[in-house]
């Protein structure tokens, strides 16, 4: 084969390696696994609602792990995110609660904002300027928000303000898709209020990462941080914005989640870092930055999702099989991920 050939067939590996590959891999292994569970488990699965249930259930992780993913584009990582989250359904929950004469609703938002931004600033700054490493920052954020969860209130309650389960009753139909039940009445499918929040910041921060000076940026840095010096990058502005971009849609995700679930509670969002970390390597980010895809994401956390349900409706409740199944997942989506570095290193020689 010709330099010629050589140089065309590189180019060509190189257009669809990397976020692109990545990101087809996830999809299809998602579609695969969903249309398995439709034709072999049937049950719930053929109904659209269970789809629609899986987004209603995990909007926040949507919006916590697509923050994750910047964090981890750029190089970095961010573990205090389900603390922040739980300290953001506490506050906003003994703050519409526990107010004489009730709470405003819109005061709550600026409220778990206001969380979210503190976190991500305060961490950034940490990361950035002061070079600490990215996981002892935000492991002393993990306990930090939890500690304070607990300060704020310790024990679980329901929040009963109208407006706020007003808001959190809200249901939006999707015309033509519903199933019958046993009985033959037709429901119609539903999605909640924090699904179309999650999917409106994942369109936005899709078009970030791909449009944008910034979004190349947080590419250029996670890739190799002293190339990005040299073409004139702030590097440490860039690792900041990353990380308050992280701790902004902490505090969103947080209030989606106080949404969905309607109370507050210390053991609220356990496990949500872990989920949001699973779900950013299933969609195609990779933990050594500069490689990563917000649809990815998307689909990354719908295939942790859908792997549970899968789990649950096999039989297979316990709690154990679903870790196995989770670690089995992330270890095969880590082997492509090398493969595919390999891959690209290899063609590069060539």
């Amino acid at each position: 084969m010709d330099k010629k050939k050589l140089k065309v067939k590189g180019s060509i590996f190189n257009r669809i390696s990397d976020t692109n590959l990545l990101l087809c891999i996830t999809i299809v292994i998602f579609l695969l696994m969903y249309i398995s569970a439709v034709v072999f488990l049937g049950g719930g699965f053929k109904k659209p609602q269970m789809f629609f249930n899986i987004l209603n259930n995990e909007a926040p992780l949507i919006i916590t792990a697509c923050g994750m993913s910047i964090v981890m584009i750029s190089g970095g990582i961010d573990i205090s995110i389900g603390g922040v989250v739980a300290l953001v359904s506490m506050s906003c929950a003994v703050y519409l609660d526990k107010t004489p004469g009730g709470g405003n609703l819109w005061v709550s938002l600026l409220i778990a904002l206001a969380i979210g931004l503190l976190f991500g600033i305060v961490q950034g700054y940490l990361v950035s300027y002061c070079e600490i490493q990215p996981f002892i920052v935000t492991l002393a954020g993990m306990f930090f928000a939890r500690g304070m969860t607990t300060i704020v209130n310790t024990d679980p309650f329901n929040v009963e303000n109208s407006a706020f389960r007003k808001l959190k009753d809200t249901r939006i139909t999707i015309p033509k898709m519903g199933s019958y039940t046993k009985k033959g009445l037709y429901q119609a499918a539903y999605i909640e209020i924090g699904v179309v929040v999650a999917l409106v910041i994942v369109v936005v921060l899709f078009l970030v990462l791909r449009y944008t000076k910034l979004g190349r940026s947080f590419y250029a840095v996670g890739g190799n941080p002293q190339s990005a010096l040299m073409l004139g990058i702030n590097v440490k502005r860039t690792k900041f914005l990353s990380h308050v971009i992280c701790g902004l849609m902490a505090g969103i995700g947080g209030y989606v989640y106080f949404l969905h679930v309607g109370s507050g509670a210390p053991s609220h969002a356990t496990g949500m870092e872990m989920n949001a970390i699973a779900s950013s390597i299933i969609g195609g980010t990779m933990l050594t930055g500069g490689v990563g895809n917000i649809i990815g994401t998307l689909f990354g956390v719908l295939s942790l999702s859908s792997i549970q349900n899968i789990v649950s409706s096999a039989g297979l409740g316990q709690a154990w099989w679903t870790g196995i199944t989770i670690g089995a997942m992330l270890c095969l989506f880590l082997l492509i991920q090398s493969i595919v570095m390999w891959a690209k290193k290899r063609s590069l020689k060539a």
